[in-house]
């Protein structure tokens, strides 16, 4: 997956800078960075899983990425701030070699699109053109960072994902599999790795502020079918997830431990309250 989407983006930066010279005429990087672009990708289907075209419409002013169901559509299906928005590609998980995750926040909970599309270089072009005007963006909402700052923030890569079990907060209705999503402190599970909202998140906060990642489960715990434990203790609670391997465990564990050892920044602390007070 990874290799996959790093070999995209080396082949359209070789053609960038011999092909198309745009590191010597910056006027050439105006389709990603003029900050308003629009044209069609394929997009997959919430319900039904098909690929479909839909107009996107990218504009820096709003701070927002927006797409709509049909041509003639005066209001978009839904509007995307770029203040909360990440694209990572995707092409194992999508199943196109030029596919693209894009994840933001509604009602401050992580929602999905996947797109495509057959050009390596426009696909290419959109990440970008998501990268600049998220760029715009933390420069008005930092305005004392300096570039090497802000360069780190404008997409990121998941820590880790893949298939565990879980069960629910009394551990007594046995585990499911589930399809995990690491995303900085946010994890997310989905019954499917193509759906569209997550069926839930946990917030992993810091060891300063009571979070703990341990080795196997809690005494008596039953109703797993993979015996490689994990157990997430937080201040309200123990989530308790089962892997399939021990290196899937091993790998597991080592990003929640890395989450775990990094102190909170001061806007994670109303990430967490919210999510302590979700029902």
């Amino acid at each position: 997956m990874v290799l996959a989407s790093l070999e995209l983006l080396r082949e359209q930066w070789i053609r960038a800078k011999y092909e198309r010279q745009e590191f010597i005429y910056p006027e050439k990087q105006e389709p990603y960075s003029a900050g308003y672009r629009e044209g069609f990708l394929w997009k997959r289907g919430r319900d039904n899983g098909q690929f479909l075209s839909r107009k996107f419409v990218l504009t820096e002013r709003e701070g927002a990425l927006k797409y709509f169901n049909r041509n003639d559509a005066k209001e978009p299906k839904a509007v995307m701030k770029i203040e909360h928005l990440n694209a990572t590609f995707q092409p194992a998980k999508i199943g196109h070699p030029h596919g693209l995750q894009v994840t933001y926040l509604k009602d401050n909970s992580t929602r999905n699109i996947f797109i495509y599309h057959e050009d390596g270089k426009e696909i290419v072009d959109w990440f970008n053109a998501l990268r600049a005007a998220r760029f715009h963006y933390l420069q008005v909402a930092f305005p004392g960072a300096g570039d090497a700052d802000l360069v780190p923030k404008l997409s990121r890569n998941y820590l880790k994902e893949g298939y565990m079990e879980k069960t629910g907060p009394k551990q007594t209705e046995g585990f499911r599999k589930r399809w995990f999503t690491m995303d900085d402190r946010r994890l997310m599970y989905f019954k499917d790795p193509l759906d569209a909202f997550a069926r839930g998140e946990v917030f992993i906060g810091s060891k300063e502020s009571g979070y703990t990642v341990l080795h196997g489960f809690p005494p008596s715990t039953q109703g797993h079918h993979w015996p490689h434990g994990i157990t997430i203790v937080t201040p309200d609670r123990k989530f308790l997830f089962a892997c399939e391997t021990e290196s899937d465990q091993r790998e597991w564990v080592a990003a929640f431990q890395k989450a775990v050892d990094r102190p909170m920044l001061p806007q994670e602390y109303a990430v967490e309250a919210h999510f302590k007070h979700k029902p």
